[in-house]
């Protein structure tokens, strides 16, 4: 059986992708969370890893020893690496690159999926969408330099040390479960709130007029695990639904499955310092890869986000 290890699994992402691999491709799965987070998956062996000592990876990569490994362990968030840039540079460049140097010291060569961000492109300009893989970088915030700067790296130790490095561009991902400081999370949420009388029928949002590729967090992972396994090492995939959305439709559409009168307002505090107009993936190379197509429509997956919050509100 083959084993699989994902390295900072507490997030939005890390529980669905267990579950994917567990269960979609049968193999034996561990999971990495810090020491104060909660994390329970069914049938998941669970350890506490910091990716800012390389010792405590290099010990856990020898107690498990993985064939595939997704490294997932990031700061995130656009808006946080705006108010802590040197805590995202720590967890997103210098714990990338003491996770690849404890892979490059073992005894045998693991596949290993790091996971990067459509942010990386940057200021696109016009004719460059959908966005292909060899588009030039421009990086407009500082989570998305984090993430180039993975990438390069891991293209150099690919080349160097001969390593099965495989780079993932991920444009935006959704579904229930997910943070609220993202934003259909935070949209639906706030529709949950008004539903239950504990906030004002007033939705306050920010930059309503850019678009974004929107895909179900149940279609990233399968494309993850299909990547990991049949992915070129040093290449970089894009991962996404291959269209993009503004984000007024989507806001549209939320509001549309409540039965609720909703006022929208713009909150000033939500506008980022610097915001792309358009992100849309061109996913030709993922898909001539894998066969991976996106199989959740928008719709559903909004319509399960919201109920989620439903629940918990």
């Amino acid at each position: 059986m083959s084993k699989a290890l994902i390295v900072g699994a507490a997030g939005f992402v890390g529980s669905y992708l267990a579950r994917e691999l567990k269960n979609n491709h049968g193999m034996e799965v561990h999971a990495t969370k810090l020491t104060h987070e909660q994390l329970e998956i069914p049938g998941v062996a669970i350890h506490d890893l910091n990716i800012l000592n390389k010792d405590e990876i290099v010990a856990l990569l020898y107690e498990v020893r993985p064939d595939y490994i997704f490294h997932l362990a990031a700061q995130s968030s656009v808006s946080v690496a705006w108010k802590n840039p040197g805590l995202t540079i720590d967890i997103n460049v210098k714990g990338s690159v003491n996770l690849m140097d404890a892979v490059r010291e073992l005894f045998y060569k693991p596949r290993v999926l790091l996971i990067g961000s459509g942010e990386e492109y940057g200021h696109i300009r016009e004719g460059e969408t959908p966005i292909k893989e060899d588009n030039y970088l421009r990086p407009g915030n500082i989570y998305a330099a984090t993430k180039v700067c993975q990438n390069m790296i891991a293209s150099i130790y690919t080349q160097a040390y001969y390593m099965q490095l495989m780079m993932v561009r991920a444009f935006n991902h959704i579904g229930p479960c997910q943070s609220p400081i993202f934003v259909i999370s935070d949209f639906c949420k706030q529709v949950a709130e008004i539903e239950a009388g504990k906030k004002e029928p007033v939705m306050y949002v920010g930059n309503l007029a850019a678009k974004r590729d929107f895909t179900d967090v149940r279609d990233v992972v399968r494309a993850y695990a299909l990547l990991v396994q049949k992915g070129t090492p040093g290449e970089t995939y894009n991962v996404g639904s291959g269209h993009a959305h503004e984000i007024r439709e989507i806001l549209d559409l939320i509001i549309s499955f409540s039965p609720r009168e909703i006022r929208v307002e713009i909150d000033p505090n939500k506008i980022r310092p610097v915001d792309v107009p358009i992100i849309e993936a061109d996913i030709t190379k993922l898909n001539a890869a894998t066969g991976w197509k996106p199989q959740i429509p928008l719709e559903q997956t909004i319509q399960e986000t919201l109920d989620y919050w439903r629940e918990r509100v």
